[in-house]
């Protein structure tokens, strides 16, 4: 147990060392990014070794029996008058009703994609680590659970795109869940949810789309914040940035502090030209952050696991 422990560790300090890819210089990132893919799957098969050994030692069956209710008093967590919604839907309806009251439509994301929406679409080369089959779940048959709302841009572009020739432009917010092949801790799950944002026209800007996310976290935080951006990379925007927020009172925060809440960027001509739009007639931006985080400021929770657990007593606090 203590080999599997210290396998999973190497293996999450490997994959921190992804994020070094965009300071990289680019004749150098294929030679880099080999190198890691190559040691990750070596980290992963002695991973593999290590549970089988494992699971190979026989352990007490439990009995896993639904209650049955026959004969039997019914427990106080069967009775209907219990229910209450997760917290997590609560804030995601009430994101999306912010962004609805901005104007945008709204369309869910896919539990279940393929290479050429996840990537291709994305301007994703085809030599980038994120392609590598370890980073993202797949299916035998070769079907990826989205690893980001993003993989929803090319449909909404397309599915949008006569707006533009109407005069109007395409602005539309993407709710989904989204899966990763992440070591599970306190801070990271490997389900979560996420919310995607996609803006064009032919008129808009950078400055358009911070005042849109400016507004948005006024509205969630009921309150007026100062924000503040810092270079990103993503392969779907050019320029990237990491949009942050000044700490809210509510979660306690001070003058000055900070809080990175989710990428986004103008997106990517090449993007556009995917989804049949001219780019040099048309601009849009893009945003995506995560909604769980969201609701682990607005009530000061410290691990993002409890969404995942099931635990009714952690749910009764949301009634």
């Amino acid at each position: 147990m203590q080999e599997l422990e210290k396998l999973k560790l190497e293996l999450k300090k490997l994959n921190a060392e992804y994020a070094k890819i965009k300071d990289i210089p680019l004749e150098k990132r294929v030679e880099f990014g080999q190198k890691l893919n190559t040691r990750k799957i070596e980290i992963l098969a002695k991973i593999g070794e290590a549970e089988k050994a494992v699971l190979d030692v026989e352990v007490e069956p439990i009995d896993v029996t639904a209650f049955s209710g026959v004969n039997e008093p019914l427990p106080e967590f069967y009775t209907t008058t219990m229910g209450s919604k997760h917290p997590l839907m609560t804030e995601l309806d009430r994101v999306v009703q912010i962004y609805q009251m901005m104007g945008f439509d709204v369309v869910e994301s896919k539990q279940l994609d393929d290479e050429f929406h996840m990537f291709d679409s994305l301007n994703f080369a085809k030599e980038h680590p994120a392609r590598d089959g370890y980073d993202t779940f797949r299916t035998e048959e070769g079907f990826i659970p989205p690893a980001h709302t993003s993989t929803m841009q090319h449909r909404v572009l397309k599915m949008y795109k006569a707006r533009l020739d109407e005069g109007k432009a395409i602005a539309v917010v993407v709710p989904g869940r989204v899966f990763r092949n992440e070591d599970v801790d306190a801070t990271h799950e490997h389900t979560f949810y996420q919310c995607e944002g996609v803006y064009v026209s032919e008129t808009c800007s950078m400055g358009d789309m911070l005042g849109i996310l400016r507004e948005f976290f006024e509205k969630y935080y009921e309150q007026k914040l100062n924000i503040r951006t810092q270079p990103g990379y993503f392969p779907f925007t050019e320029p990237s940035l990491e949009f942050m927020i000044e700490k809210p009172k509510t979660l306690g925060g001070k003058k000055g502090d900070y809080l990175e809440m989710l990428g986004c960027g103008m997106i990517h001509p090449n993007v556009l030209k995917m989804a049949g739009i001219d780019p040099t007639k048309y601009h849009g931006f893009a945003w995506g952050g995560g909604i769980d985080r969201l609701v682990m400021l607005r009530y000061g929770l410290n691990d993002v696991r409890y969404f995942e657990s099931g635990n009714l007593n952690f749910l009764r606090e949301f009634k």
